[in-house]
């Protein structure tokens, strides 16, 4: 018998039934005219839907779970689950958001590949295109763009991936709020598809006319959870790296470092110091790219895993008629040695 062990970590978004507002005409495929913003993305609570993800210390995913094992507490109160699921390649939107600035030069054709790979594997889990799943694509440098509407076809995502190059400064903040209130949506959004977005950048921002706080609240009441890759180079300091985790940690994502420890298994330096850097892997030599290739694969591999592995939770709050801005939400698994994620709560009424 498991010795219980409680982890508690928030996490919910706010669920209507007005919110899965049709831009789109999946039936015929011809679009209509867009909502305006806050007609489109606007919502009251009816429901709860909880996302959730649970890995063992060593990171990998708990996909037994049943729905017994879950307990939900909203504002330190007990919740009846009404509905539970863990049903592999769950639908999703997905927003692809590029960071196009100058700082991202470096490494940029190696991401260039490592995205398309998880276009691929997000919208074509089985090998071939399935219309459950729909992606579209923002890139931000000095401002953010719109560059592929929402779609199920990812060729339309790949080729614009190809032929994007970076330059300029970077508006982050604003490229979330784009995703959030400028783009075609799906049917049935955002109880089924869900909506994720993954942030390949290194979550600095210099130019947006939005802020940290305004985007973090903004996708926590669009029920939008938030991964971040980050592309900062191995011992390069990064100011930028606590946005990109206050992103992602408040919507129930979580951010990876494929560059973070390509030296980890590599022991001893040069003897010879060069300009880059004293290290035993070399700029420029093929053990470096492979390294680097190695920890940009594995990063793609886990975010894919993590955005069609997860458990779906949802609920009606028993006492959401109580006045306040912002409810927490505490999930327990009564299984030792786990990891919970998922958000840190929910707003219970619109704007």
């Amino acid at each position: 018998m498991y010795s219980r062990r409680q982890i508690i970590l928030g996490g919910a978004a706010a669920v209507a039934g007005a919110t899965g507002a049709l831009a789109q005409n999946p039936a015929a495929g011809a679009a209509k005219p867009a909502l305006r913003a806050e007609e489109a993305f606007r919502s009251t609570v009816s429901e709860v839907i909880v996302p959730v993800t649970v890995t063992d210390m060593n990171g990998k995913f708990v996909r037994d779970l049943d729905k017994a094992d879950f307990e939900l507490l909203d504002e330190g109160r007990p919740q009846q689950i009404s509905y539970f699921t863990r049903e592999r390649n769950q639908p999703v939107v997905i927003g692809f958001l590029l960071d196009l600035s100058n700082t991202n030069r470096l490494h940029w054709d190696k991401f260039k590949e490592a995205i398309q790979d998880l276009i691929l594997a997000t919208m074509e889990p089985e090998a071939k295109p399935d219309k459950r799943f729909s992606g579209y694509m923002i890139g931000y440098s000095t401002e953010a763009e719109l560059m592929v509407n929402t779609t199920s076809d990812p060729e339309k995502i790949l080729d614009r991936v190809r032929k994007i190059k970076p330059g300029g400064g970077a508006a982050l903040y604003d490229a979330v709020y784009q995703a959030c209130t400028s783009r075609t949506l799906v049917k049935g959004e955002p109880i089924e598809p869900r909506r994720v977005i993954v942030i390949v950048g290194d979550g600095h921002d210099n130019s947006s006319k939005k802020n940290l706080n305004e985007v973090v609240e903004l996708a926590q009441r669009n029920l939008v959870t938030i991964y971040g890759v980050s592309t900062v180079a191995f011992g390069f300091a990064n100011e930028g790296d606590p946005n990109l985790k206050r992103l992602a940690e408040a919507t129930g994502g979580r951010v990876v470092y494929p560059l973070e420890k390509i030296y980890s298994d590599v022991s001893g330096y040069l003897s010879t110091p060069s300009d880059e850097g004293n290290f035993a892997l070399k700029v420029g030599t093929g053990g470096y790219a492979s390294a680097i290739m190695r920890g940009i694969v594995k990063a793609i591999s886990d975010t894919a895993g993590e955005i069609t592995t997860q458990y779906i939770l949802r609920y009606t709050p028993a006492n959401s008629d109580a006045p306040k801005a912002f409810r927490r939400i505490e999930v327990r698994v009564a299984l030792p040695n786990v990891k919970v994620r998922a958000r840190e709560g929910y707003y219970p009424f619109a704007p």
